[in-house]
């Protein structure tokens, strides 16, 4: 209709009454706002998340305090080609992190991990180890044919509910700890959760390491008959890892034994202000 009116000198009543078109419509200029920050925080956040769709990056944008409907969202979402792809196979993510540094006190931070294992007649089993990084104290290790996130979160509040909240959680980007249950249990604990690189495990060292430990000193020395053997077997195994193991990295100590070191340090030099 442009080229009508530019080119062959129709009036802008006839070229749309020619196209059988309202002039009022071709006259609408739309005032809508481009949304350039939204757009470029929204571009970010799915860069950094490759595998989150719209529904998560909505709830990490309302944790960021960006107040916007989730339609609105959706629609940015589809403008900018966000949708996220299916999976042709197992992909790995591309550059690294920076490490981040050993925490100071406890519960600075914690490590999450899972472990499989099998009893004797062949059905398995999983771990969810708990690990505090400072101490490498084994806060948990919950035994159960399956373990969703809704209890991952269970047993992260009965964690807290004896020791406090940790500031921040490192894990994997398992489905348990990606789901959108993990992701209202840190928004409303107000805990910040650092997802590791796909494929880069040891960038979670410390439960790396503790899980190396569990399946040498424990799993691979027991047959499991039942589910309750293996719970009993493992937690009598954690609590002897906590008060009895001594720890290279911690100048010999148990972890029980440098977290109570830790302590009194502490009351010692508060004593002293």
């Amino acid at each position: 209709m442009s080229w009508a009116i530019e080119h062959r000198g129709y009036s802008q009543r006839r070229a749309c009454g020619l196209a059988s078109i309202d002039p009022r419509i071709y006259r609408y200029k739309c005032r809508r706002s481009d949304d350039a920050d939204l757009r470029q925080r929204l571009r970010a956040l799915a860069s950094e998340r490759r595998r989150f769709g719209y529904r998560r990056l909505h709830l990490l944008l309302k944790r960021e305090g960006v107040v916007v409907n989730r339609k609105k969202l959706y629609r940015l979402y589809r403008e900018e080609r966000l949708t996220v792809r299916k999976r042709g196979g197992r992909k790995r993510a591309l550059g690294t992190r920076a490490p981040m540094a050993v925490p100071q006190d406890p519960n600075q931070r914690w490590s999450l991990d899972f472990v499989s294992d099998t009893l004797v007649d062949g059905r398995r089993f999983r771990i969810l180890c708990v690990i505090d990084d400072f101490s490498r104290e084994c806060l948990a290790t919950v035994v159960d044919n399956s373990i969703s996130g809704q209890r991952v979160a269970r047993e992260l509040d009965g964690i807290a509910e004896r020791r406090g909240y940790p500031c921040l959680v490192v894990s994997d980007n398992g489905t348990e700890l990606t789901a959108n249950v993990m992701l209202k249990w840190q928004e409303e604990r107000g805990v910040e959760w650092h997802y590791i690189a796909p494929g880069k495990p040891m960038q979670n060292g410390f439960v790396e390491s503790f899980n190396g430990r569990l399946r040498d000193e424990c799993l691979n020395e027991h047959l499991f008959t039942s589910y309750r053997h293996a719970r009993k077997t493992i937690e009598d195994w954690r609590v002897d890892y906590n008060l009895n193991r001594p720890h290279t990295s911690l100048d010999g100590l148990t972890p029980h034994e440098f977290a109570t070191r830790s302590a009194m340090d502490h009351n010692v030099n508060r004593a002293n202000l």
